[in-house]
């Protein structure tokens, strides 16, 4: 054999032992596996914005407080207690646990400080607006962090303190470097971590990109063996294995196999009929903090009349949209606030529409719309009170309605929103209006909708909505009625942005509940959105490896599960 051939067997020998070895490291007996849709994008906390980076980091870098599952009520983490308020004083004192980071140094107040200090010094992209209203950090004694407010806002007991911490002594030197280059935020964002520090259950070992990652049990972390909301944790697993898998298709199967314990994304329901006749396969459902929604421009007609909306709200089927389109795995809304965020929900709102068959909805709409003053060359109900097909609708003034377009994403894209689009185009139909859904690359139609603000209508989704409700004011308050701002509708209403103003910096939670609950009202009166529906998180797991998977707001792939899930007991 030449040297050349030689050289060629070396490498493909190689190749097949690293492939080897990745299949191994992937389905180790002693170890956790988890299946991920794609490859984490970084490990570096400031800049993971992707939902797989976000699912090891979680692991590793730990807040103050984290939510129960159950009531989604602020826990203690990193922190002892609940934090103390000085009204006076305009300052919170927060006590920390006893802790260590995984290089078996203290955690301390002065860690919680530095990453304060380094979100705001640096203007961190989605933390800085949970911390420019913090004044200055006071650090008394190891485990005592006093926070100094410019002014009271809500958003500090809800974003400021769930912001990850990090260490002080692995950051300070990246930052310091970092100021040295022309472009210091770029610099931090792009700064490659090989072993992040952190306090979390678990500590990264070897990350193989393209393969896996193998994450081992922190020998430090400060919940081991300790209940926590009445709950014992662990973790029970030495090692966490995360397969990536470029297809639902290999890993659902990898998962049948049983090379995966896990597969850490929601199962389309195309999938589940077979895994549900698997007899060691287990499905988890739980609700999403989302929605999915109509949107319009209010900024130009047709849709800055508030009888057009009310009664494109009555034509919406949403029943239909969750049976048929989502195939049962979603349920339907009527705020923009998810029912399972029981504390902030206003369940007293109109329900458009709710429960009426085609013919009650076509006449609703047309009473509405007749009262007024649109008109049709054919109106959708004879003189007879029967149902016809409706020809030329005309606006108030006389003149026919032009034709108008409803924004989707693709169908390879979001096939939910899509396919949704076209049905609401032929409910719409129904009774004259000459609506057209037409799908739109998805950057393309933020490009429309949220930058040039040029378009009739749209429907979008937010598929992970925080727990506190400041994101209703980002989405309606008039001041974000700007190009790339929130309110892609162009609602005004200075009824709303009062009370918007008043939740932001009210520091009561049962008066910033009444606040918001009135800012729903208004949205569901006013119909800038139609709130549509919001997928359910199906999980799929085995059963026979491994129990103790707990159930949450967006499914089990939660810091409770991973510190209590062990080896099923399949004696």
């Amino acid at each position: 054999m030449g040297a050349g051939n030689r050289w060629i067997g070396m490498v493909f020998l190689l190749w097949i032992a690293v492939g080897l070895n990745a299949c191994h490291e992937a389905g180790r007996p002693d170890a956790l596996n988890i299946g991920l849709a794609e490859e984490p994008r970084t490990l570096n906390i400031w800049l993971a914005s992707d939902a797989n980076s976000r699912k090891v980091l979680s692991l590793i870098y730990q807040p103050l407080y984290v939510n129960d599952p159950k009531t989604l009520d602020p826990v203690p983490w990193l922190a002892a207690s609940m934090p103390v308020f000085d009204p006076e004083a305009m300052t919170y004192t927060v006590a920390l646990r006893p802790a260590r980071w995984s290089d078996g140094t203290p955690f301390t107040s002065r860690d919680v400080a530095f990453t304060g200090r380094l979100i705001q010094s640096y203007k961190i992209p989605r933390l800085s607006s949970d911390w420019k209203f913090v004044g200055r950090i006071d650090t008394p004694t190891p485990h005592t962090v006093v926070f100094h407010l410019k002014k009271t806002m809500a958003a500090f007991l809800s974003g400021t303190l769930s912001t990850p911490i990090v260490q002080e002594k692995e950051w300070s030197e990246i930052a310091r470097k970092a100021e040295t280059t022309e472009k210091p935020l770029a610099t931090l964002l792009n700064h490659r971590m090989q072993h992040p520090v952190g306090t979390g259950p678990f500590t990264l070992e070897q990350w193989r990109q393209g393969a896996f990652l193998h994450l081992k049990k922190n020998p430090y972390f400060f919940g081991s063996g300790k209940t926590i909301d009445g709950r014992r944790l662990g973790p029970h697993v030495d090692n966490l294995i995360y397969s990536v898998f470029g297809t639902s298709d290999v890993a659902i199967l990898a998962l049948k196999k049983g090379s995966i314990d896990m597969f850490w994304w929601p199962i389309q329901p195309g999938y589940l009929a077979d895994l549900e006749s698997c007899e060691e396969i287990r499905l988890f459902r739980n609700e999403k903090s989302a929605l999915y929604f109509m949107g319009f421009n209010l900024r130009r007609p047709p849709f800055d009349d508030l009888a057009l909306r009310q009664a494109v709200a009555y034509l919406i089927d949403k029943d239909f949209i969750v049976s048929r389109i989502l195939q049962g795995q979603g349920t339907k809304m009527f705020s923009v606030v998810p029912a399972e965020n029981r504390f902030w929900c206003c369940t007293s709102l109109p329900r458009y529409g709710d429960g009426m068959n085609r013919e009650e909805r076509i006449r609703t709409a047309y009473r509405l719309l007749s009262d007024a003053g649109y008109s049709w060359r054919v109106p959708p109900v004879d003189a007879n009170g029967n149902l016809q097909a409706a020809i030329q609708m005309r606006m108030p003034d006389g003149r026919p309605m032009e034709r108008f377009t409803i924004l989707t994403p693709p169908a390879d894209y979001d096939p939910h929103r899509a396919t949704s689009g076209l049905m609401i185009q032929e409910w719409l139909r129904e009774i004259g209006m000459p609506a057209y859904a037409r799908p739109m690359a998805f950057a393309s139609l933020l490009q429309q909708v949220k930058s040039n603000h040029d378009f009739d209508a749209f429907i979008l989704g937010y598929g992970r909505l925080g727990l506190d409700p400041d994101y209703v004011v980002n989405l309606f308050h008039s001041s974000n009625d700007k190009p790339r701002g929130w309110n892609m509708s162009g609602y005004h209403n200075p009824v709303f942005d009062r009370l918007a103003d008043l939740s932001n910096s009210e520091m009561d939670p049962y008066r910033r509940q009444e606040l918001v609950m009135e800012m729903q009202k208004l949205i569901a009166r006013d119909l800038p959105y139609i709130p549509l529906y919001k997928p359910s998180v199906v999980e799929a797991v085995r059963k026979d490896r491994f129990d103790g998977w707990v159930d949450m707001l967006e499914g089990i792939g939660n810091i409770w599960s991973l510190c209590q899930v062990k080896p099923a007991d399949n004696g």
